[in-house]
């Protein structure tokens, strides 16, 4: 099993992590007309940080770099809208339809990279 796990990588954790966040992105375009409602993204590079926090390296002295912003356990962050809306709600569908599209190619290239990394695992298996 361990060697699944490396012929994986890190690429596993990314997959749940878009997966998550392209929820999240329909959820803002379902509520596009919902007022007050606030558009929301994922931090994918802050999820997965600390997610691979145990391999990253470690300052060995408090002063080495400053305290950033604390993450929020499921990296959840307020989108900063380009135009303001009458009845305060922050969705802009341009942008999240944008923002989907991207993600849903960025999923699908990680779904892509796993796919040839299992088969390349099962051809070495079966000696191939």
């Amino acid at each position: 099993m361990n060697l699944l796990n490396q012929a994986l990588g890190v690429h596993e954790q990314a997959l749940q992590v878009k997966s998550r966040r392209l929820e999240v992105l329909a959820q803002n375009i379902a509520n596009a007309d919902t007022p007050h409602y606030k558009a929301r993204d994922i931090d994918f590079k802050a999820v997965l940080g600390a997610a691979q926090q145990d391999t990253a390296m470690a300052a060995t002295s408090a002063g080495h770099f400053a305290a950033g912003e604390e993450l929020s356990s499921d990296g959840m962050r307020f989108r900063t809208p380009f135009n303001s809306s009458f009845d305060g709600n922050t969705v802009e569908m341009s942008v999240e339809q944008a923002q989907y599209g991207k993600a849903a190619a960025d999923y699908q290239a990680t779904l892509n990279f796993l796919e040839n990394r299992v088969s390349s695992v099962r051809k070495a298996l079966r000696g191939d």
